[in-house]
């Protein structure tokens, strides 16, 4: 894994994470850290493993090549059906999705740059070189698409989706530097004034965009910050600002993995120590780390978690008694994402601080996860025989997912959002990066690392990672199948496996009436007294468009032959529903934007783990 921080910087890291922590309230003793000078008195010794032994034995699948082909398969599908190249948007997708597109899009790239040198040996750098850089633009000209303005007046999700996608873009633009281009990085524009300085020195053009993306990102972490309330539930963020106080899984689990990048990017970062204090974070810098920290122990403090050890969605006050502060009323509802986001959060965090309780809880909640899909990392495979189940009959729910296999409650009877379509992809997305391998570093005496534990953490770390491998290749497998005959992924990816069932609500073994469980992110949030009587929302709500394509000056289609009034997806590949008969795949939303990112993220997840 490419680092993010400088070597000269650590010792200040460190000595600033101490800091932070010892000024936070005390929660349950924690490992010690990795760093030395970081660790909490009292703390426990770094654990041996993150995964039962028996799993940690068992054999791991075998690289194979085709994977990274069958994920660049899905990359083009993604661009040449569903992009823009006229405006830099995904047209068919709503605007936080878009940028969750762009995120996958980027992601893709990181490993493109890490896997072509081994991948593709026949191959010279410039062909290599060409089509990243050709990729790379694509993402860069959705900037210029990306409907801006109208997301700051949405959620604060919303606004924390874009964060993630541009801070991901300059993750690949420093690996990619650093990987082909070593020695030549620069803050944003830098031309050498010597023709023979500028071709031996100058960085990858990339970096023209980096003050770009960067600016970006702080621009919308500086506004979702106006989300983080004391006033309710001691801390945590607000979803939606129009609706009564809703403070979610999934905005506070963005508020910590955006906080904690934010930090490895721009460590340097000052704010203002009266707002800094208004806000209830300690007025030492850095803000973005305590901000996370303080974060993360409100979402652990708060009670977010059900029986099974997977994140409900979120907590309401009872405004019905007098003066309540608390979070008291809480959604029990189960979405794939809220299991994923925080994982980059929870990576992030060890990065910083070096202790392992981040790194434990991220693969505590990844195995309560894929046990709730009825796989058995010990038997590595399913716990229900599907071949047994009786006919007509799907096999039986297991919390968030059946068969191995991950899944939305609203994926068996077809009636996903374009909100819930991007779920799935999410959390494989937030598993490649909490899995990527910890790399030992050269750490100078005044960090004082402890090399002894670090490597034990990091062995546990991959040791734990590899045997996910099974479980996601059984889920990439069955996402393969899913695909129509322009290669576009189904969104419910157990019906290649469970004979395309036509399931509905009344018969997909789920119990959708489950007390105090609100499907909003389907149906839309309900007009009552816990949501609010004056105002709802509704999912796949589209703005209007940007002013960038309305600016466009487009060839007159009176005059020209073949010219259509509006460039549009269907204009480019007009594909409709190519599956037979009876596709499960082809009911409600069909196939989208969002179902084939989410492809792309599971193959990408699976050629990363098993690169380890």
């Amino acid at each position: 894994m490419t680092r993010l921080l400088s070597i000269a910087s650590l010792g200040v890291l460190v000595a600033s994470t101490l800091t932070i922590a010892n000024s936070l309230p005390k929660g349950d003793v924690d490992y010690c850290s990795v760093y030395n000078r970081a660790s909490i008195p009292g703390c426990q010794p770094v654990p041996e493993g993150f995964l039962s032994s028996r799993g940690d034995a068992l054999s791991t699948p075998e690289t194979d090549p085709r994977v990274l082909e069958d994920a660049f398969s899905a990359l083009s599908v993604l661009q040449n059906v569903y992009f823009e190249p006229v405006n830099g948007t995904w047209p068919t997708s709503i605007d936080w999705t878009g940028a969750v597109v762009e995120t996958v899009i980027a992601g893709m790239l990181t490993t493109l740059t890490q896997s072509l040198d081994s991948t593709e040996r026949g191959r010279n750098w410039k062909e290599k070189e060409n089509l990243i850089s050709s990729i790379f633009a694509q993402v860069t000209h959705s900037f210029f698409g990306q409907n801006a303005v109208a997301i700051l007046d949405q959620a604060y999700d919303d606004v924390l989706w874009v964060v993630l996608g541009w801070l991901e873009a300059i993750k690949f633009v420093r690996l990619h530097s650093s990987l082909h281009y070593p020695g030549t990085e620069q803050t944003c524009l830098n031309v050498p004034g010597r023709l023979s300085d500028a071709l031996s020195t100058i960085s990858f053009h990339g970096y023209n965009w980096y003050c770009t993306f960067a600016e970006r990102a702080r621009a919308f972490w500086d506004f979702a910050t106006r989300g983080w309330d004391t006033s309710l539930c001691h801390g945590g963020m607000v979803w939606n600002p129009r609706l009564l106080p809703y403070k979610n899984a999934v905005t506070n689990e963005l508020w910590i993995s955006a906080s904690i990048s934010m930090y490895e990017y721009f460590p340097n970062d000052e704010f203002d120590d009266a707002w800094t204090a208004s806000q209830g974070f300690p007025t030492n810098d850095p803000l973005y780390l305590a901000a996370a920290i303080v974060g993360y122990k409100w979402l652990k403090d708060v009670n977010m978690t059900n029986s099974q050890g997977l994140y409900v969605d979120g907590y309401h006050v009872d405004m019905s008694k007098p003066n309540n502060v608390e979070c008291d009323q809480r959604d029990e509802m189960v979405y794939t994402y809220n299991q994923g986001v925080i994982l980059t959060g929870q990576r992030g965090l060890f990065t910083v601080t070096g202790s392992p309780s981040y790194l434990e809880d991220g693969h505590t909640l990844i195995q309560n996860v894929i046990r709730a899909t009825g796989w058995g990392l010990g038997e590595n495979g399913p716990i229900d025989n599907v071949n047994e189940r009786p006919r007509g009959k799907l096999p039986p729910w297991r919390g968030i997912g059946r068969g191995g296999i991950l899944e939305e409650q609203c994926d068996a009877d077809g009636t996903c959002s374009q909100d819930s379509q991007t779920f799935k992809g999410i959390f494989f997305h937030h598993l490649t990066a909490f899995c990527a391998p910890i790399s030992p570093v050269d750490i100078p005496g005044d960090a004082n690392v402890n090399q002894t534990e670090f490597s034990k953490v990091q062995s546990a770390h991959d040791n734990a990672c590899r045997g996910y491998l099974h479980w996601v290749k059984h889920n990439m497998d069955a996402a393969l199948a899913t695909r129509d005959k322009a290669g576009r992924f189904g969104m419910w990816w157990g019906a290649s496996v469970f004979d395309a069932l036509d399931a509905s609500r009344q018969t997909d073994g789920i119990n959708h009436t489950t007390p105090n469980a609100t499907d909003y992110r389907n149906k839309g949030t309900p007009m009552d007294v816990i949501w609010g009587l004056n105002m709802t929302w509704h999912p796949g709500s589209k703005t209007p468009t940007g002013l960038c394509k309305n600016l466009l000056l487009r060839p007159d289609p009176k005059l020209r032959i073949g010219v259509s009034p509006e460039l549009s997806v269907d204009s480019q590949i007009v594909l409709g529903r190519q599956n037979s008969h009876g596709d499960p795949n082809d009911r409600g939303q069909g196939r989208t934007v969002e179902t084939q990112a989410g492809g792309l993220a599971l193959i990408r997840a699976y050629w990363e783990l098993s690169q380890s």
